[in-house]
């Protein structure tokens, strides 16, 4: 299999939430990363919304790494279709491995385990230890608790705009998508169409 083109981490529930809409982008975006010649790097898992991605990556021809913690395997249902399935002892060897493994992070609607690796990958990049682009997807609305959440802690002092401007918000999954690709360096704009 050639080189991917790029390599994007997408955090997102193992389960697969009560709209539908989260599963449909949760399935465009993985086939827009297989139609681009991309790499998904994920969870693992072949439940949820981290099911929906990571087939639909591989449906359209791209690559898939999951990394999962042995105690997870049978929990999250390993998914043993990726391409590279990595098995490994801790949490923070999965998300340390996800990182090394990825061009650029985008969160998509999830619980608190996306909660946690979307916040980790954002303080990573405050503290210096990558500059790779963050995206979260706020579809539907449903990230609006967690920006005013936010908003309050900037009003309350405890972070300011340089913290904001770290990563990029977006209502809509494919100009994100392009943005996080493009930023990284890894494609030209316009040779990335919409399927």
């Amino acid at each position: 299999m050639p080189t991917p083109a790029f390599s994007v981490c997408v955090y997102c529930g193992s389960r697969p939430g009560a709209d539908p809409a989260f599963a449909e982008v949760a399935d465009q975006v993985g086939r827009w990363i297989g139609a681009h010649g991309g790499q998904l790097v994920y969870g693992g898992g072949r439940s949820g919304l981290m099911g929906v991605v990571a087939d639909a990556t591989l449906a359209t021809g791209g690559r898939v790494v999951g990394v999962i913690p042995r105690a997870l395997v049978e929990r999250e249902h390993a998914h043993r279709g990726c391409t590279e399935l990595l098995i490994v002892d801790t949490m923070h060897e999965r998300k340390r491995l996800m990182a090394e493994r990825a061009d650029a992070f985008l969160a998509l609607p999830g619980g608190i385990g996306t909660f946690e690796e979307f916040f980790e990958a954002w303080t990573w990049r405050q503290l210096g230890y990558h500059d790779k682009p963050i995206g979260l997807l706020n579809q539907n609305g449903y990230y609006d608790a967690l920006l005013r959440f936010v908003e309050g802690s900037m009003a309350g002092g405890f972070m300011d705009g340089s913290q904001m401007r770290l990563i990029e918000v977006g209502t809509a999954w494919e100009p994100l998508l392009q943005h996080l690709v493009s930023a990284a360096g890894l494609a030209q704009p316009d040779r990335l169409h919409a399927i």
